[in-house]
């Protein structure tokens, strides 16, 4: 597909997730209840209302292709077929983040082809951050408190360097992963919630991110999208990238990701 409709995608998705955001903070401000899903995660009105922007905005832009959204999906809503383009939503991810009251939950937005996420935005509308990708080009946007953009700036993943930053994750750490992290040797280890971790490997601000813990595609994809971009790459244990759209999985169900290791420019790139 060529870069300039790379660059118009890239747009869409970025209005869409200030629109979400500017929702989400809404409900943040104003309190809302708390609901469990099916697999005892939390579900809150800012999640639903979230996806229902995000979801209109691309199914009126792009009506011929395929949406998967984390809340849809919880209600058995799925397309079909997927093809080989389709779109992955997590409208709040970091609702554990949301509900406590910290800072750190994103909206996120990808769009996967051929099964590697290639443009994605991640927006953390409480902090003003946001991070976007296409291929080759990763870019982190400064938003105002009136959801406008207000400086961009270019992000590359770096090579890693000793002491190694780690990021981690907040709420679903695990004793896989601790035990990665000492394997490691000498690690400066930051905690933080959602997808941001992908972003700050991205961003040469970390890295390497490893997750020996459940995530499902829509999770990821966003903030996968946005480190490949940047120059990194997000690989399973056995040193496969991690692959998009999987169905029919023989151990797990539908978009369900196995563990992974996200990291930032190999050495000599």
């Amino acid at each position: 597909m060529p870069e300039s409709d790379d660059r118009a995608i890239l747009a869409i998705f970025e209005q869409l997730a200030l629109e979400a955001g500017r929702e989400v903070m809404r409900v943040y401000h104003a309190g809302c209840d708390v609901d469990s899903k099916a697999d005892s995660t939390p579900v809150t009105e800012a999640d639903r209302a979230a996806e229902k922007i995000i979801l209109a905005g691309l199914r009126t832009a792009f009506p011929d292709i395929p949406c998967v959204a984390e809340e849809e999906a919880a209600a058995g809503i799925l397309p079909d077929r997927l093809g080989q383009a389709f779109f992955l939503v997590d409208p709040l991810d970091g609702t554990k983040e949301f509900v406590k009251r910290r800072t750190d939950f994103t909206v996120n937005i990808a769009l996967i082809r051929n099964r590697v996420p290639e443009i994605g935005v991640v927006f953390a509308p409480c902090t003003g951050r946001f991070f976007c990708g296409r291929p080759n080009h990763a870019e982190a946007l400064w938003v105002s408190e009136d959801f406008v953009v207000v400086a961009r700036q270019p992000i590359f993943a770096r090579e890693p360097t000793l002491p190694l930053a780690v990021v981690a994750s907040r709420s679903h750490n695990t004793p896989e992963t601790e035990a990665y992290i000492r394997s490691l040797g000498a690690a400066e280890i930051v905690s933080v919630g959602s997808s941001l971790k992908f972003c700050l490997v991205a961003a040469a601000e970390a890295d390497v991110y490893p997750r020996f813990g459940r995530t499902m595609e829509w999770d990821t994809a966003a903030g996968d999208a946005v480190l490949r971009a940047a120059g990194g790459m997000t690989r399973k244990l056995d040193g496969s990238p991690l692959t998009y759209g999987k169905r029919n999985q023989d151990h797990d169900e539908d978009f369900a990701n196995p563990y992974f290791i996200a990291s930032g420019a190999p050495k000599g790139s």
